[in-house]
């Protein structure tokens, strides 16, 4: 079974996490080894899966190398290139 996407938002998210990942040339795993959460967490959060907490999206930034505001910044230049 599947779970549900969350919101266009919630997809935004997901998608500047991958982006943030490749760039960074970083594995989930590797993220969770920086900090971040979980592997199996980053990946639900890539496929909008679960609806991370303000601490946990901190600690996401983290493991990805980059301050909390460019993990949004990038994911609201998603969400209004989508149309969101």
């Amino acid at each position: 079974m599947h779970a549900q996407l969350l919101t266009p938002s919630h997809a935004a998210l997901g998608r500047a996490v991958r982006v943030l990942r490749a760039r960074h040339q970083l594995s989930q795993e590797a993220v969770e080894h920086r900090g971040g959460p979980h592997r199996n967490y980053v990946g639900a959060v890539e496929r909008a899966e679960t609806n991370p907490t303000y601490s946990t999206l901190v600690r996401l930034a983290a493991g990805l190398g980059v301050p909390l505001s460019a993990l949004v910044l990038l994911a609201e230049q998603i969400a209004e290139a989508e149309g969101n």
